[in-house]
């Protein structure tokens, strides 16, 4: 397995493939849903898109997307945040 995240120390943070979830805020549209999946997809195989979950605030002001994918390297996750934080759309991508 290659290791390609380092936190400075030397030490990897992730060992690639993995398991990680990509999370993104926005304000609430019928949209929003599909505009995450539609970066993400771009950077993934259909079959490594695990799950998805979406939840509405309790006001109803904002959703947050949650997609758990499989990452195959540390380049792959940051053209996938790249293309969350380039949507005017999303507020907060962890």
């Amino acid at each position: 397995m290659a290791s390609n995240g380092h936190n400075g120390k030397g030490a990897p943070l992730l060992t690639f493939p993995c398991t990680i979830d990509i999370k993104a805020i926005g304000r609430q549209s019928v949209r929003f849903e599909a505009l995450i999946h539609e970066i993400v997809s771009r950077h993934i195989m259909p079959q490594d898109l695990l799950s998805c979950v979406s939840r509405a605030s309790r006001g109803g002001t904002y959703t947050a997307v949650t997609l758990t994918i499989r990452a195959t390297d540390k380049a792959q996750l940051d053209a996938i945040y790249e293309g969350l934080k380039a949507l005017p759309e999303v507020l907060i991508a962890l």
